[in-house]
């Protein structure tokens, strides 16, 4: 898959933003309403938001009640974390939030 490398190339980048419109264009409400989460509740990271989901998988302490879906949303979230980290870019940004 092609990764962002800066700006040097004006047909590179306009491929990017055509991969990730197109990524966006396929979420689902549930993949949109994760995004949304990580952006306003997590600041902008996976991380704690996976560890939430897992430690009340876990029955240990966790912070939020995100959905009763949470093995679904753990994939969802994997899945999202592994497109932002091929892309470099954050679907934060091209996602629209509520």
């Amino acid at each position: 898959m092609a990764k962002l490398s800066g700006k040097s190339d004006k047909g590179a980048d306009t491929d990017i933003d055509k991969l990730v419109k197109d990524y966006v264009d396929r979420l689902s409400a549930e993949h949109r309403m994760l995004v949304a989460l990580k952006a306003q509740l997590y600041d902008g990271s996976w991380t704690p938001m996976l560890d939430d989901l897992r430690n009340r998988l876990a029955g240990k302490p966790y912070i939020f009640k995100l959905a009763n879906r949470i093995e679904e949303d753990i994939e969802r979230i994997e899945e999202m974390q592994k497109f932002e980290a091929e892309h470099n870019i954050d679907l934060a940004d091209h996602v629209g939030m509520p």
